[in-house]
């Protein structure tokens, strides 16, 4: 029963927070706000990303050349500076995230 009254808790704030947006069709944001609110993507991304490429078994740091998730980190990043086509740096970084496990055999196969 607990878990279920945490799920509906959970809904019922969730549902109340989005809605609440939808329900003040005249709501703005002062320009700060508006400027802080385009960074919340990169931060959320960066916050999912980084502890995978630095933490890759979940429990120890991995600052070596032997961390793929690192290597392939890194280069993507700089696919994405150079190019800034969003195509081109997923592509492009599974690529060498691949080419890189099969260049170290740590490929399944």
């Amino acid at each position: 029963m607990d878990n279920w009254l945490l799920i509906f808790g959970m809904l019922v704030i969730t549902y109340s927070i989005r809605y609440s947006l939808f329900a003040m069709p005249n709501l703005s944001f002062p320009p700060l706000i508006r400027q802080g609110l385009h960074y919340v993507p990169t931060a959320v991304l960066t916050a999912i990303v980084v502890p995978g490429m630095l933490l890759p078994d979940g429990q120890h740091w991995q600052l070596s050349l032997s961390n793929v998730y690192l290597l392939a980190g890194v280069i993507t990043i700089a696919i994405a500076a150079l190019t800034r086509h969003l195509l081109a740096t997923i592509g492009g970084g599974l690529l060498v995230f691949f080419l890189l496990r099969w260049a170290m055999g740590q490929l399944p196969i």
